[in-house]
């Protein structure tokens, strides 16, 4: 018979942590007497991040002694106590290789459901002074498992635990939580997972993205704290950087012009898939080589690549570029990569842009127009006027091809008023885009300002299109997923503080930095927040795949192996150090 040992609570205090405070709720510590358990939460208990922590789902944590005894010999502490690993209840019994997905149990007066393994959190590892902590949790099927409170009731130390219910499929928490985090995944587990309705819906989901992946290859989220950033490396093409020669060079508007690329010695160029872009590598003055992204803007040929540059004011590349590029230049280009690509299907298509932002969408529509595809095509765009509306008569013509094919313009300039019925003044409303009559199950993709982004997929959504069909495109660093910290003020990328590296160069082709490597780096990771470059994590040990970043160019080594290697053209930052000269898409 299990017993309950321990009721553990403590409400979330702020940590100082490498120079950051996060906002934690790992601090638990024993409690005497019954404690009430209600839907939420056990009485007197809090969590610092209920993105990944806490809720209906996740009411109560168990670990068991067994494996503070496990940990105890492995780690050679003689000091864990109860609470340490964040769990609620303590218990005598339970094994994670025992309990399943849906088990049910009653303690006390209050019965409970299985619905998750442990997620894999950096702050276990904060709260034991073990940094890798979260990647033993998983390696030695060790992670203990949330519950769902099914009555209310009281609870406390001595509790006997008794089973009510066994879930179907019996699936263990170990062989769960293994499914997500190891490789060697069995197709049969994965669809035996599915078939759990107690699982929690972000697990949920994780399985449904993996048994998706035993098809065409793409890199499933994790379930955890936050969604994982899909995986921005190339398909096909070849390593790092090579010279392709500029062909010819065409003016689009006063400010935007199209430079058009093929291989120097006539051979094909790799297919890519529209939406995705080219990083181009150029040497400016005597600093560092600097590494810009730019979309291809049309279907992409067997010879030639077409990507639109922008003359910014103050873009260092934009006006090189503009300035001295001529036919018959080679330029270093990355082979296409991206994941911000125009996905086959059978929904309507939405493909709106601003300014610029209009190249991978327009890559997008050259696609549909070849093939004359029969979906309902909306193409919405946004620009001062006339004059800086790039690629207008293209985009005509294309939609000209398409039996389905709408089109929408907005000048944001006062004057002069426009005349064509599809071309509005001012920028896109709620009322303007809910009179386009765009369907709800529509799969949208957006470039332009964030602002311009964000005020579209807001509006869609209202519209009733469904979050994750409304797909975004940016190239400037992506937004920080920092579980945890508490806010911080935005600073400009820049140069680590401290001596300079010895090491290989680095290259944070999102941030526009350049640095050299220093062994005084625990990590990739770490050099990137010395630059205070958004970064991406919630593990550090190499086990959530949070950091996945695209791998440019340049060879790394893993200072700590993770439990799952990402896929190829792709690096976890967390783990990882360079071992030539590196370029990241971050």
């Amino acid at each position: 018979m299990a017993t309950l040992l321990s009721v553990n609570v403590g409400m979330p205090k702020d940590v100082a942590w490498q120079g950051r405070t996060v906002h934690t709720g790992a601090w638990k510590a024993p409690v005497s007497g019954p404690r009430l358990v209600r839907r939420l939460n056990v009485e007197g208990d809090g969590q610092g991040d209920l993105a990944g922590h806490g809720g209906e789902i996740r009411a109560a944590l168990v670990y068991q002694l067994q494996s503070y005894q496990y940990w105890q010999k492995h780690l050679g502490r003689d000091d864990l106590t109860f609470g340490m690993f964040g769990e609620n209840f303590t218990v005598d019994g339970l094994p994670d290789d025992d309990v399943c997905i849906g088990d049910r149990y009653r303690i006390g007066g209050a019965e409970f459901e299985v619905t998750q393994p442990r997620v894999t959190c950096y702050r276990v590892g904060l709260r034991l002074g073990e940094p890798a902590m979260a990647s033993l949790l998983v390696a030695h099927h060790r992670p203990g498992f949330y519950l769902r409170v099914i009555t209310e009731g009281h609870v406390q130390a001595g509790d006997e635990i008794t089973l009510t219910r066994k879930g179907p499929e019996e699936l263990s928490v170990a062989d769960t939580d293994a499914l997500l985090y190891l490789p060697d995944r069995d197709p049969a587990m994965l669809r035996k997972a599915l078939n759990i309705p107690a699982l929690s819906p972000g697990w949920q989901q994780s399985f449904r993205e993996l048994t998706a992946a035993q098809g065409p290859e793409r890199t499933p989220e994790r379930a955890g704290e936050q969604p994982v950033g899909r995986q921005p490396g190339a398909d096909s093409g070849w390593p790092g950087f090579k010279p392709l020669r500029v062909t010819r060079i065409v003016p689009e508007t006063p400010a935007i012009s199209s430079i058009y690329l093929a291989t120097t010695d006539g051979t094909p160029l790799p297919a890519a898939r529209p939406g995705q872009y080219l990083s181009i590598r150029l040497t400016v003055g005597t600093d560092a080589p600097t590494v810009r992204s730019y979309s291809l803007s049309s279907a992409p040929e067997t010879d030639t690549y077409r990507i639109s540059v922008k003359r910014e004011p103050h873009g260092t590349v934009s006006r090189r570029l503009h300035a001295t590029l001529r036919p018959g230049d080679l330029m270093d280009i990355a082979a296409p990569r991206g994941t911000f690509v125009l996905e086959d299907g059978t929904r309507p298509v939405v493909l709106a842009s601003a300014g610029i932002g209009a190249t991978p969408v327009l890559a997008m529509l050259h696609r549909l127009a070849a093939v004359r595809d029969t979906r309902p095509v909306w193409w919405i765009h946004a620009a001062r006027d006339r004059s800086h509306h790039a690629f207008a008569d293209e985009t005509a013509a294309l939609l000209a091809q398409l039996p389905d094919g709408h089109e929408q313009i907005y000048y944001t300039a006062t004057t002069p008023q426009p005349t064509d019925p599809h071309t509005a003044q001012g920028r896109p409303t709620a009322s303007s885009v809910a009179a386009l009559g765009i369907p709800v199950d529509a799969d949208a993709y957006l470039c332009g300002p964030t602002a311009f982004m964000d005020d579209l997929g807001d509006i869609l959504r209202d519209c009733g299109l469904r979050p994750e069909r409304i797909h975004t495109e940016q190239f400037s660093a992506l937004s920080a997923i920092n579980p945890g910290v508490t806010s911080t003020a935005t600073v400009r990328p820049h140069q680590p503080a401290g001596p300079v590296g010895t090491g290989p160069l680095v290259t944070f082709a999102r941030s526009g930095i350049t640095t050299s490597w220093s062994s005084a780096r625990a990590s990739l990771l770490d050099l990137a927040e010395a630059c205070d470059i958004p970064t991406r994590w919630s593990c550090r040990t190499g086990v959530c795949h949070t950091c996945v970043t695209g791998l440019v160019s340049g060879d790394i080594t893993y200072t700590t192996p993770p439990l799952e290697l990402p896929d190829a053209g792709a690096v976890l930052v967390c783990c990882s150090e360079p071992t030539t000269e590196l370029v990241l898409d971050l």
